[in-house]
């Protein structure tokens, strides 16, 4: 899979060359949660622009803890004013695997007392803004709801492999929620 979203990064690069502006960023939120990530914007007309994000988390804890996943997160974006300045209107879907065990997120039923892994798709709306901070520099804020279905099997304990079945859930809710440091290459 992380092969597939390489070449969709390629192809929209590839069909991109030719916009105006491109950016990189970064979701500090995630980086709060140790979950690397980094994100790329094109500019596909003077309000419209194409947003993917990759986020990847391999990381085990402490006493058990884990949260680990891979996320891809592909997004159109509308600007009220122009390409990365100012309001803009979203639409996102999402994509990934998952590897959950000691942590009440408060998704599932008990992810502390539970090991949980499996895969997940869905899809959102979302709002945000982006503060011009210099010349390539921006700061952007956005929020976005929607649906996530998650197919997945349940295990024992965090740390051991008692599998006690496999399950399905549907989450309606916040399915983004970014604080992006945003550096606009052209």
């Amino acid at each position: 899979m992380r092969k597939v979203f390489v070449w969709i990064m390629f192809l929209f690069v590839t069909l991109t060359a030719s916009a105006q502006k491109v950016a990189v960023k970064t979701n500090l939120l995630y980086d709060v949660t140790t979950t690397l990530n980094l994100g790329a914007e094109f500019r596909l007309a003077p309000k419209w622009t194409l947003d993917v994000s990759g986020n990847y988390n391999p990381f085990h804890f402490k006493n058990d803890k884990k949260m680990k996943h891979w996320l891809v997160q592909p997004e159109a974006r509308y600007w009220l004013c122009e390409a990365f300045n100012g309001h803009f209107f979203a639409l996102h879907a999402l994509g990934g695997q998952f590897n959950v065990a000691g942590m009440d997120l408060g998704i599932f039923p008990s992810f502390k007392n539970n090991r949980y892994q499996g895969w997940m798709v869905g899809a959102g709306i979302g709002y945000g803004y982006q503060f011009v901070l210099g010349k390539h520099w921006n700061l952007g804020l956005e929020i976005g709801a929607g649906w996530i279905h998650a197919d997945y099997d349940k295990y024992e304990c965090p740390h051991c492999g008692e599998w006690k079945g496999s399950d399905k859930k549907d989450y309606f809710g916040v399915t983004k929620a970014a604080v992006s440091l945003i550096y606009i290459i052209k």
